[in-house]
């Protein structure tokens, strides 16, 4: 063998040290720029050079907004049965298994409790690496449970959303969690208890249709795609070309489908403000 990896570099039989480099450079899909992978996660997955927001995974959302990354999870052990028992060009039940080995979740969403400045909430984030974030059954079990318990506590509600929609495996039963979802969120509506709806790259579909545009606050992430279709779907129907800008947030903003785009270095103290604005009214 001509040569040996360590885990410092590679050594080869001479004895000349070799850098590897590898996966410690990454190159922005906005401006072209290679940025530092350090530098990059520094910066909060925020590309130093044109302020594009890459996407990150749940758990890094909950550490973004919770005091000292300490939180409870709940409701984690739930897991899809699979009902419609689908087959594409692999298995429905193959997918979940490759998705719970690669994220270690057992579905596309975690449910914690923690503090946000020092404020009791509850946070729902989602992951878009489980199946594109889509929202099956047990998506829709574990986002209502969540609405139920902030009911119940009169806790106030963080539903950071990352998703493709409606998971098409489960077909109708997908669906459901659209009605499902937004039945419980109006009887958190009805107890007068704050939800704040975080819309990031890409809120999509079902999503988008249901509980991501019903917040109280509804605010996104610079640059973040968010609707119901996806442009090109709406180009060939409609047979126009759309605005430039159509689906991201800055251009829902400008036409009212938001109300704040927020940088993600300023999104803690945005929301904490506006929870601290809630409970005095």
């Amino acid at each position: 063998m001509a040569w040996f990896k360590r885990q410092s570099g590679e050594l080869d039989t001479s004895g000349e040290k070799k850098v590897r480099t590898e996966g410690l450079w990454v190159k922005c899909e906005n401006c072209r720029q290679i940025i530092w992978k350090k530098d990059l996660e520094d910066n909060l997955n925020v590309c130093p050079k044109c302020d594009k927001h890459f996407r990150i995974d749940a758990r890094s959302r909950l550490a973004l907004l919770l005091d000292d990354n300490e939180y409870e999870v709940f409701d984690a052990n739930l897991v899809s049965t699979d009902p419609l028992k689908f087959v594409d060009l692999k298995a429905y039940s193959s997918r979940l298994r490759q998705a719970q080995a690669d994220t270690g979740l057992k579905d596309a969403v975690i449910n914690a409790r923690g503090k946000l400045s020092g404020r009791p909430v509850i946070v729902s984030a989602m992951e878009y690496a489980f199946i594109g974030g889509s929202m099956g059954a047990v998506v829709g079990e574990v986002i209502t449970r969540a609405i139920e318990n902030a009911t119940e506590t009169k806790t106030p509600i963080i539903i950071i959303s990352a998703s493709g929609g409606a998971r098409m495996m489960e077909g109708v039963v997908s669906l459901m969690q659209l009605a499902k979802i937004s039945a419980a969120l109006a009887r958190l509506d009805e107890v007068k208890v704050p939800y704040i709806s975080v819309l990031t790259d890409p809120t999509t579909g079902g999503v988008t249709a249901s509980f991501a545009m019903l917040g109280d606050l509804n605010i996104a992430e610079p640059g973040a795609l968010i609707g119901f279709a996806g442009p090109r779907v709406i180009e060939q129907t409609i047979r126009q070309k759309l605005p430039q800008g159509f689906q991201r947030s800055e251009f829902l903003l400008e036409h009212g489908m938001l109300d704040a785009v927020v940088p993600r270095k300023q999104l803690k103290t945005y929301i904490s403000r506006a929870l601290e604005f809630m409970a005095a009214a």
